[in-house]
């Protein structure tokens, strides 16, 4: 086989084959570099550390490619274990673990949110974190999370997380809604436009379309918020 048709293959196997590398310890080198390679993306900033391979396996060296695979499916975690083959000859297989670190900008609360809010542009930043520890998941744009509403609690400085989101919102900011007043067990219904969003439960502003008046209110189904005193 001439080396150009060789070069062809090890291009249709990338991210799979990476030519054996060099040093002191080649195969913990490979492995690292290859996991590293399989989590780079435009925005991220990957980290990892092989151990070294355990001296009493003596694995012959490796002449030919060394190949390297995880299981299918798994997500990226602190601790991975990279398996590493060598195809030449009467080969070998080994597994490397390997610290592993993924570093990307994540949506973080600016400030506590009630359960039922809608999450505003105001209300979060986004901070670099390592997503490998993010085992609940994680956002990093606003449109993921769009008419989305929270369904517990969030202190500042949470991470948000699909399992920290609701339905979407009952109500949104611009809808025109059903005001609700309970006044001594007589119930008054009025049209004002919200200027919030929120899921039931959720506490936002609304104006009152006849007066102009601003007032508190909370979402209790769709398109109607009861006024709070």
């Amino acid at each position: 086989m001439s080396q150009r048709i060789r070069l062809l293959l090890s291009a249709l196997l990338a991210l799979v084959a990476l030519p054996a590398v060099a040093g002191g310890d080649p195969v913990s080198a490979f492995a690292q570099q290859w996991l590293v390679q399989q989590y780079s993306a435009p925005g991220s900033r990957v980290t990892a550390q092989a151990a070294p391979v355990d001296p009493r396996l003596a694995l012959a060296d490796c002449r030919g490619m060394m190949v390297a695979s995880l299981p299918p499916n798994l997500p990226p975690r602190p601790r991975m274990s990279v398996e590493v083959r060598c195809t030449a000859g009467a080969g070998w297989s080994v597994r490397i673990p390997v610290s592993l670190q993924i570093f990307r900008n994540v949506l973080i609360t600016n400030h506590p949110l009630q359960r039922g809010d809608g999450v505003q542009p105001g209300d979060v930043r986004t901070e670099s974190r390592d997503i490998t520890r993010l085992g609940y998941g994680y956002f990093d744009r606003l449109d993921q999370i769009a008419g989305r509403s929270l369904a517990r609690p969030l202190p500042p400085g949470s991470v948000l997380t699909p399992s920290a989101l609701g339905g979407r919102d009952m109500v949104r900011a611009g809808d025109h809604v059903a005001v609700v007043a309970d006044l001594g067990g007589i119930e008054v219904r009025a049209g004002g436009v919200a200027l919030g969003s929120g899921d039931n439960g959720a506490r936002l502003r609304v104006r009152n379309e006849s007066s102009g008046r601003v007032i508190d209110a909370m979402v209790r189904g769709p398109g109607e918020v009861l006024a709070l005193p």
